[in-house]
C-alpha cells in the first residue's frame, strides 16, 4: 500500500510518502503565506522523486486540525482534490496527535501546544507510551492556564510540552508546572506527516476509511467570520 500524507497545521508544512509501511519521502517546508504556491508543486516533486504518480497512491491522509483555518483548509481540500481526482479514500488525523508522536514510546506524558491566538491555546495530552497515542486529556481550545490547570488536576508527573503554543507561553508553563515542565528541544518541534501515515495506516485497518467529501476540518472554535456573521 502506498499513503501520502500531509501536514498542513502550522505554517511548517509537512508531506510524506509511505511504501508498503516503509517511509519513501518526506519534506517539511515552510509555507507562511505561501501555502497554496508551494504545497502541490512539493508533493508532485516528491511522487516524481519516487516515480509515482498520484494514480498510484492507494490512500491520502491529511490532519484536520487544529491548527491555522487556513492552513488546515487547504490541506483537506487539496487531499480531497486528489482522492476526488484518482477516485481513492481519504483518511484525517489530529495535529496534535500527530504532533505528540515526535515522543513515541514515552513513558513521559505528551502535551502538543499550538498557539490559537486570543490568548488561547490548541492543546492536548496524550499518553505516548505505545507506538499510537492515546489521550489523557482530549484536543480542546483554551487559555493556557485553564489547560495547565487541568493538567494539574490530572497527574503530578512531569510532561513533555511541544509546539509554537508551548514556546510561546514557556514561561507561563514553566512558573506552573515548576520542574515537572520539559520543554522539546528544537529539532522536535516540527511537524512530522510520516507519523500521520502511521494514523492513517490505523484507521485504513480499522476501516475508517473516507469518502473525500467526509473528510472534514476540526477547527475546535468558529472563525472571525463566522463570528462576524453571528453578530450581524
Amino acid at each position: 500500500m502506498i499513503i501520502l500524507a500531509i501536514d498542513t497545521s502550522t505554517p511548517l508544512a509537512s508531506i510524506a510518502i509511505a511504501v508498503d509501511e516503509h517511509i519513501a519521502a518526506e519534506s517539511v517546508i515552510n509555507t507562511n503565506r505561501t501555502l497554496s504556491a508551494r504545497l502541490m508543486p512539493e508533493i508532485v516533486r516528491l511522487l516524481a522523486m519516487l516515480g509515482l504518480s498520484s494514480g498510484d497512491i492507494d490512500l491520502f491522509a491529511s490532519s484536520t486540525g487544529p491548527g491555522s483555518f487556513t492552513g488546515v483548509r487547504g490541506g483537506v481540500a487539496t487531499i480531497q482534490g486528489l482522492a476526488l481526482a484518482t477516485g481513492k479514500p481519504c483518511a484525517g488525523f489530529s495535529s496534535l496527535a500527530m504532533l505528540s508522536m515526535n515522543f513515541s514510546l514515552s513513558a513521559i506524558p505528551i502535551c502538543p501546544m499550538l498557539d490559537a491566538r486570543k490568548s488561547e491555546v490548541y492543546a492536548a495530552l496524550y499518553n505516548c507510551s505505545s507506538p499510537l497515542p492515546s489521550p489523557l486529556l482530549n484536543d480542546c481550545v483554551l487559555p493556557p492556564n485553564a489547560f495547565l490547570n487541568q493538567i494539574t488536576e490530572l497527574t503530578g508527573q512531569p510532561v513533555i510540552f511541544v509546539g509554537d503554543g508551548a514556546l510561546r507561553y514557556h514561561d507561563r508553563i514553566a512558573q506552573e508546572l515548576g520542574d515537572r515542565a520539559i520543554f522539546a528541544p528544537f529539532p522536535l518541534q516540527s511537524p512530522h506527516a510520516a507519523n500521520g501515515i502511521l494514523l492513517a495506516l490505523h484507521a485504513c485497518k480499522h476501516g475508517d476509511m473516507l469518502k473525500p467529501s467526509q473528510l472534514l476540518p476540526v477547527y475546535l472554535r468558529a472563525s472571525d467570520a463566522e463570528l462576524m456573521k453571528k453578530k450581524n
